[in-house]
């Protein structure tokens, strides 16, 4: 089960599984370094929200999905920014997910972080939790991290 992220732990199959593609535990090699990722949104650089359509009444339609995708591809550019290149979402070893909408969105994140890792044994650990509010109305999902990598 060993990846660049580290080793995957599983229950055996009479323990709770999983609901999404994540393994119990991860171990990690001695010499590496950690990187530890803020939280992150869907939003670009021009200050607008991926996943966010703002109707003519100034409500927004949030999408969670395009969102979560949106926030992987942010960590992932994170990572390779703080790695000149060399590593990205593969590193990551552990994952805190904050939803403002757990019974709507869940499945919907859950199917993005299940294209990212479509191998629970190569998966981060994760922790997901509905929080009252992100920092914009226009988010649904944010997710911080950390990641390691070899010297």
């Amino acid at each position: 089960m060993a990846s660049a992220n580290g080793t995957g732990y599983l229950l055996p199959a009479t323990g709770a599984q999983g609901l999404a593609n994540y393994p119990h535990a991860r171990t990690l090699p001695s010499t590496a370094r950690t990187i530890f990722v803020s939280g992150t949104s869907s939003r670009r650089g021009d200050g607008t929200y991926e996943g966010c359509e703002t109707q003519a009444d100034g409500t927004h339609v949030l999408d969670c999905g395009v969102q979560t995708a949106a926030v992987l591809r942010n960590i992932e550019t994170i990572i390779r920014g703080a790695t000149d290149g060399k590593y990205g979402l593969e590193s990551v070893v552990d994952a805190t997910v904050f939803l403002t909408d757990i019974r709507s969105d869940y499945a919907a994140m859950n199917a993005e972080w299940n294209k990212v890792w479509p191998d629970r044994t190569k998966a981060p650990a994760r922790t997901c939790v509905q929080v009252a509010a992100l920092p914009n109305e226009r988010l649904n999902v944010e997710i911080k991290c950390q990641a390691v990598v070899s010297e």
